[in-house]
């Protein structure tokens, strides 16, 4: 079994790549970014189980690209962090569709089972849509 993918997406440096040399010490395979535009393209680029994403960054801040990486990619797991959340932030990004907020600094425990979770919810969800579209072609095909 091949180890969960994940991609950080921070503008802190220190702080993602410390996060991402953490969760690689785990076994987990990591790619980090440092903005949310380079996070819309790695994920065209790559299949993740889960994006770890910042609520505020410049630029495009976290719920932004929440909004635009589920419109683009709707089985993506993305959990938030924020040294600034506030339960507006929860609320809204738990609207647009984010598996959790957590606080910086966040548990590493805790975040690594979130991530586990999302695997498992991508790959439920992946399994549901190949059978729908599989149920199509039977459907339109007549087999």
């Amino acid at each position: 079994m091949r180890p969960d993918a994940v991609l950080l997406v921070d503008d802190e440096i220190e702080f993602v790549s410390a996060l991402a040399e953490r969760m690689r010490a785990r076994g987990l395979d990591v790619e980090f970014v440092t903005s949310g535009f380079d996070a819309i393209r790695s994920v065209e680029n790559r299949t993740f189980d889960a994006v770890v994403l910042d609520i505020a960054m410049p630029g495009m801040d976290g719920l932004e690209t929440l909004k635009k990486l589920l419109q683009d990619h709707p089985d993506l797991q993305v959990v938030l962090l924020s040294g600034q959340a506030t339960i507006q932030h929860a609320v809204e990004a738990s609207k647009l569709g984010a598996v959790d907020v957590l606080e910086k600094p966040a548990d590493i425990a805790t975040l690594l089972e979130l991530i586990r979770q999302a695997r498992a919810a991508r790959i439920a969800k992946e399994m549901v849509r190949t059978q729908e579209e599989i149920d199509e072609i039977l459907r339109t095909k007549g087999w």
